[in-house]
């Protein structure tokens, strides 16, 4: 299908308290997909992924490929791909690793975009996620989120390491 895209993504990553469900669904530009994330085997120092995102009525499929630069940025090549290529590729799985079901709850505050994922594992904390264009800015957040920390760069929760191992809950 298409091409890879390559750009250096910017992100934070916050563990919050689990936000209400109705209060995200009744923010502006609101959006609510299931992701299923599976990482593949690659060389050392990056990380390749597939992933199946399903919105209502409507599912894409994307390959991933990551190189980290520091602890809040990479170098990120994407691709949209086809159902079919999405299925031989997962036989590409990482060894020892799972695929990592997520809810996505995505909406645009204070003119970036936050991302909210909820996993299964957990039921009182979920990853807020924000794509920022420099290192050092630090987005506002919505007064109704409930950061715990900061956890941009800890490498036990990114959803490569999840993928081997999920964080218990009540270590956060």
């Amino acid at each position: 299908m298409a091409d890879f895209k390559e750009n250096v993504e910017i992100e934070r990553k916050y563990i919050i308290a689990m936000p209400d469900p109705a209060r995200l669904a009744a923010m502006p530009g609101y959006s609510e997909s299931r992701i299923l994330q599976t990482y593949l085997r690659s060389d050392e120092g990056v990380t390749r992924r597939v992933r199946r995102r399903e919105f209502p009525g409507l599912t894409k499929h994307y390959e991933t490929v990551k190189a980290r630069i520091d602890r809040v940025s990479a170098v990120e090549r994407e691709r949209e791909i086809s159902e079919e290529e999405y299925k031989l590729l997962l036989t590409e799985i990482a060894e020892g690793t799972r695929t990592i079901e997520k809810t996505r709850c995505t909406f645009p505050y204070a003119g970036h975009t936050v991302e909210i994922d909820i996993y299964p594992e957990w039921k009182r904390t979920a990853i807020l996620e924000t794509e920022l264009p420099t290192r050092e800015e630090v987005a506002e957040l919505p007064k109704f989120i409930k950061v715990i920390r900061e956890v941009s760069g800890i490498k036990g929760y990114s959803n490569a390491a999840m993928s081997h191992s999920f964080p218990p809950e009540d270590e956060i």
